[in-house]
């Protein structure tokens, strides 16, 4: 029987932190990753500052290969003192949210906890950075691709893929059709 493997999961922290503390804080954040980074599944942290003095929210975002390696993480004694120093740093409670999949693509800086558009949404702008990315690679290397055989082409071209769409596409359209996929009611 085949068993599903594992996905990666983010965890999105948010904190307000009192103006006094900021020095403080994002030492022990750092403090934070680096005894994160200790811990099996561990796949990386990124802090975001705040993007106004008007708001002092920061948001952590980490990364884990599965959800037992993030179990592992939040149970242990590290974490438990870590939070326990960064608590008094706050103007109020740590807001946390867990996501997994196509939804952190979907994110924006200013927008915490990440709060998923609907699935139609997420598909359709997906599709629309996914199409003209797949058909410009073909366009441009289909005649060296066409010598690879079958596995190796397909290797080749959806790696190259995910990386844009990770870190170039999605990250423009997300910003480009914010309008639409986190339309205020």
């Amino acid at each position: 029987m085949n068993t599903p493997s594992p996905q990666p999961v983010t965890v999105i922290v948010s904190r307000r932190v009192k103006p006094e503390a900021v020095s403080a804080f994002e030492t022990l954040s750092d403090e934070m990753s680096r005894r994160a980074s200790q811990f099996d599944g561990y796949m990386g942290a990124t802090l975001f500052r705040p993007v106004s003095p008007d708001d002092p929210e920061y948001r952590m975002i980490f990364k884990f290969t599965d959800e037992a390696s993030l179990a592992e993480w939040e149970r242990s004694e590290e974490r438990a003192e870590m939070l326990e120093k960064l608590e008094g740093l706050l103007i109020s409670p740590t807001e946390r949210e867990k996501v997994s999949g196509l939804v952190t693509w979907f994110s924006l800086p200013s927008q915490n906890p990440v709060k998923p558009p609907p699935r139609y949404k997420m598909t359709i702008v997906s599709w629309l950075a996914l199409y003209p990315a797949a058909t410009l690679i073909f366009w441009l290397f289909g005649p060296w691709l066409a010598h690879l055989p079958l596995l190796i082409r397909t290797l080749v071209v959806t790696a190259v893929l995910m990386i844009l769409m990770s870190y170039v596409l999605m990250p423009f359209m997300t910003k480009r059709f914010a309008f639409w996929l986190f339309r205020r009611h």
